[in-house]
Parts: C-alpha cells; structure tokens; sequence
C-alpha cells in the first residue's frame, strides 16, 4: 500500500541521485514505479515538479522550493519517531495512578524505590483513596481495582489474586474465645465497611451463599479496618496483600482457617485504564513491573 510519505522519499531519491534511473537502482525498484510515484504526486499537486530530458531531470522552480521544505518535514518526521522509540524504550512523562489507600501503603509505596531506579524519567503521582473514581475527570492514566469491575468501557489486565482472611488479634480473642465455626461469628464483634456495603457479605463456606454481616464497628477505609483490628476491637475479612506481614508476626491470628472460599470475585487485583486509548509506554511498564513485583 503507497503512501505520500513514500512517494516524497522517491522524489527526493530522483533529485539526489539525478535520474529515475538511479533511483530505482539505489532502492531496487523498477523504474516505473519511481515514475508513477512522481507523476502521482505532481498530478495531487497540480504542478509539475521536474523537467525531464533525454538525459536528465532537473527540478521546476516550483519543485525546488517544495522539495526544501519536505526535507525539513521528513527530517522533522523522523525525529519524531526517534523520540517516540526512545519513550518507548525509556520512558518518561507523569504517570498518574489511583488505588485504595491500603494498597497504595502496603503494596505500592514499598516498590517506589525500585521503579523510580529502573524508569528514572517517569515521575509517579499516587492517589489514594477508597472511593471508585473516574479515571477521566480525575484525570488517571491508571488505576488498581480489587475485585470484579462494572464499568465495561475499561480495560483491565489481571495482576493477581490476593486471598482473604477472617483474622483478629490474640488480645481479642483472649477476652473474647476463638469462634469454632462459622454461626458463632454471630456472637462476636465483627467489623466492616459503613453501610450498604456489598463488602459486608462475606464468601464463608459454612454460610448459605455469603454471610450477611451486621459490624459492630464500620469503616469507609480497609486499613482503618485493619489498624481496629490490630487493636483487638473485633474480627474482620481484610485481603492478604495488607495482613502478610502481621500474620507472620503474630499481631494478627487467623480465625475460622479454611472457611473462605476460594477463589472468589473479591480476590481479584487488576490494573484498569480506558479502552479505547493507545497504551502508552509509561502506562505499559508500570502494569509489568506491578505484575511481577506484587506480593499479594
């Protein structure tokens, strides 16, 4: 498939080569097609552009001047591209990504380092909050969604699964006792999010579909959840990608081990940005890094 582009480089090949015989031999073309290049361009224009000879060609005045300012425009084309390869293979510019604050604090802030080292020129800005934003009128290249999305205009790419945990503290469950199956959690302190919460049903196989839940103490915010937890005010359903680290200390204990069921929608962590824009470079590493850096 021609393009104009093309057909200006052959002009440009006549003219430094001094014939269409030279230029189709320097490119390995047939003769012809440098010719029907020439004419094409000359019939858009409607001005003839060469002059030709038995021997020779030689440029109009017309074609001169024209022929010096797509030089400067080919030139310009080309440096263009020179810089979008290079973005492409370093990256730089804002990069704009929203996430819940407790993934923000627990997954991303502890990878910034590592980012900012290997794309140097990328400046990172990160929001955190714990509402659903829009990615448009917040103006957000990408953001990190946990669990099953509802806006179908978004792309998404799978960046893992993060499995959840009904845990408490030990002081909790000292004062407290250690539920031994899933109809004792009724009897206990359960903390959740501020009502209607769909995050409030929780996926517990003892329970007929998903355990409605009414929390003793709610929370808009999942690591407001965690840090009541941590300070033995109940028993809550919270994403491994926040509790690794307490659950290995022992701050946090398990409860009702093996009860959740898995897998489930909410386990799901994905990388989110609109569908129907180019994936630019910046955007692109950053999903790739998150995949294989997470530790959910």
């Amino acid at each position: 498939m021609r393009s104009r582009s093309q057909d200006l480089e052959w002009l440009l090949a006549v003219v430094d080569s001094g014939g269409f015989s030279a230029a189709a031999k320097q490119r390995d073309v047939p003769v012809a097609k440098v010719s029907r290049a020439i004419q094409r361009l000359e019939s858009e224009l409607e001005t003839p552009l060469l002059t030709r000879t038995t021997r020779s060609v030689a440029l109009t005045d017309e074609g001169r001047a024209f022929v010096e300012r797509i030089r400067e425009g080919l030139q310009q084309l080309s440096e263009a591209e020179d810089v979008l390869r290079q973005q492409r293979d370093q990256p730089s510019g804002r990069l704009r990504v929203d996430a819940a604050s407790p993934f923000v604090l627990h997954q991303l802030v502890p990878l910034v380092g590592e980012f900012e080292r290997r794309y140097p020129g990328i400046s990172l800005e990160l929001s955190a909050g714990d509402d659903i934003i829009n990615l448009l009128e917040q103006r957000t290249d990408v953001a990190i969604r946990i669990g099953e999305l509802e806006d179908s205009t978004l792309h998404a790419k799978v960046l893992g699964r993060s499995t959840l945990h009904l845990v408490a503290s030990p002081a909790y469950l000292a004062r407290h006792g250690t539920p031994t199956s899933v109809a004792a959690l009724a009897s206990h302190r359960l903390l959740g999010f501020l009502p209607p919460s769909r995050l409030n049903r929780w996926p517990l196989k003892g329970a007929p579909r998903e355990l409605e839940t009414t929390p003793h103490l709610s929370t808009s915010s999942g690591e407001v959840m965690r840090q009541l937890c941590l300070a033995g005010h109940g028993i809550a359903l919270i994403s491994r990608f926040m509790l690794a680290d307490d659950l290995a200390s022992g701050a946090l204990v398990e409860v009702l081990p093996g009860q959740v069921q898995s897998p489930n929608p909410r386990e799901l962590i994905q990388a989110v940005y609109y569908r129907n824009s180019t994936l630019s470079p910046r955007i692109s590493v950053f999903v790739e890094f998150l995949a294989s850096r997470l530790a959910l």
